[in-house]
């Protein structure tokens, strides 16, 4: 298992390549809520998302013939982006996998910073690719299934629980599970008494349908939140989540859209589907558990464009 040591671990080392990124009060959220909101600002990290943590952290372990070599990350979006960006700053070549369905800008930002692009029709193909590249000889930096990159996500909850009030309950965003696994792990040692909720969108429940199954299987996928759409999560992911996380809920995505506008609305920021869902995950928590909640929402990233946001709000007939 991971905990405060390895976390403690991967915060000397990423130091000084990523950002110790705000922990806030929200008052437009907490008045949207009724109850108190502070938000972890992860879309102001560099390359857009916490996913710069993990990708830093897994590049700087390399070995020197694993540098040579380069390295091959898959992703529907955010962990390309950091992969790429932080490889092109600490000058290791990299290949990144996607598939077709992500977003126009993910695939911008991954040629911008320098990195081969690889397309696939879905992710199931870009994780076949991404192990056959593997099998060539690049290194993995796999999005999640990797203790170093989990104990770097961790640094998020570390930060969190260093810099933030009174919290009864937080809420973190589930793809793989990398970020939740980690943040929890942080949680469960600093602040034991608090509520540890994921959220996932509906046709992308990776996570939840492996706890209800006992571990890892592979899911359909049909969600509009690409960023949130792995095939399966990891063994490693699913044993830290169902040790340590209260539960996994899972929200529509007309109601991930709907969270990134109130996000951008009523607390300022610019946010991806992946954190529109936490708010509303948020929304349900605060109903269950009632007006003594003290609310923690990761906010995980904000990778994307007024276009897709505009096209989102109009597909589900959103202002």
């Amino acid at each position: 298992m991971i905990g405060m040591p390895e976390i403690e671990a991967a915060a000397e080392r990423i130091a000084g390549h990523v950002v110790r990124t705000p922990t806030l009060a929200s008052p437009g959220l907490s008045t949207l809520l009724g109850v108190p909101v502070t938000v972890k600002l992860e879309l102001l990290q560099r390359t857009g998302s916490f996913k710069a943590r993990g990708a830093t952290a897994r590049l700087l372990s390399l070995s020197e013939r694993e540098r040579a070599a380069g390295v091959v990350a898959v992703s529907g979006g955010n962990h390309g982006i950091a992969v790429a960006v932080m490889a092109a700053a600490l000058d290791v070549k990299a290949t990144v996998v996607m598939p077709r369905s992500a977003s126009g800008y993910a695939l911008g930002q991954v040629e911008a910073a320098g990195a081969a692009l690889r397309l696939t029709d879905g992710m199931d193909e870009a994780f076949a690719m991404m192990t056959r590249l593997q099998d060539e000889g690049l290194t993995l930096v796999h999005p999640f299934d990797d203790p170093v990159v989990i104990a770097a996500q961790g640094t998020v909850g570390l930060e969190l629980a260093e810099d933030a009030g009174e919290l009864t309950d937080v809420v973190v965003s589930v793809g793989g599970g990398g970020l939740i696994a980690g943040v929890a792990a942080a949680l469960r040692e600093l602040r034991p008494g608090v509520r540890i909720w994921g959220v996932e969108t509906e046709g992308a429940e990776a996570m939840s349908r492996a706890l209800a199954a006992g571990g890892p299987l592979t899911v359909p996928l049909s969600s509009v939140v690409t960023t949130l759409s792995a095939p399966s999560v990891s063994r490693l992911t699913h044993d830290l989540v169902a040790e340590l996380v209260d539960e996994v809920l899972v929200v529509p995505d007309r109601d991930a859209v709907q969270g990134s506008l109130d996000l951008a609305e009523h607390a300022k920021v610019w946010t991806e589907l992946a954190a529109g869902c936490s708010l509303a995950a948020a929304r349900r928590i605060v109903e269950r558990v009632g007006a003594g909640a003290r609310i923690g929402l990761v906010v995980c990233g904000g990778n994307t464009t007024l276009d897709e946001v505009t096209a989102w709000a109009e597909r589900f007939h959103l202002r």
